[in-house]
């Protein structure tokens, strides 16, 4: 499959299409704050293919210079494992490879841990030296 990585910001229709083909239905219950909420990321990375479909996205939080925050990475299911969801992340490292933090929440789904590893990352309770705390808070 050959597909292109673009900076760009899809409009709210393309948005909600792929979220709901992912299964993110609480972003979709109200496409207009979806629509802002991707407006207002730092970083928005989209992959198309050659027809121009939207099958990838990699939205980040950032001040962009001391931290990044990976907030979304979504791959419509039928271009799964494509290497679309890497080249994004891929793509995202190399934008922000100053910044010092780079953070990332995701479900506990199979394939994940191996999936963020193979790019670096660690799972917060495996930092070494001393481990880290992680938080959140979820309404």
């Amino acid at each position: 499959m050959t597909f292109t990585i673009e900076h760009e910001h899809p409009g709210t229709d393309e948005l909600t299409a792929l979220y709901d083909a992912v299964g993110w239905t609480t972003y979709t219950a109200d496409p207009a704050a979806l629509g802002a909420a991707v407006a207002g990321s730092h970083t928005v990375l989209t992959a198309r293919g050659d027809d121009g479909r939207l099958l990838g996205l990699l939205r980040t939080i950032s001040d962009g210079i001391t931290v990044v925050y990976v907030q979304d990475v979504l791959v419509v299911p039928d271009a799964h494992r494509s290497g679309i969801g890497g080249a994004l992340l891929d793509e995202a490292l190399r934008r922000y490879a100053g910044v010092r933090q780079t953070v990332l929440l995701t479900d506990a789904e199979d394939g994940q841990r191996a999936f963020y590893e193979s790019r670096g990352f660690v799972e917060v309770h495996d930092v070494e030296p001393a481990p880290l705390r992680s938080f959140v808070l979820l309404r």
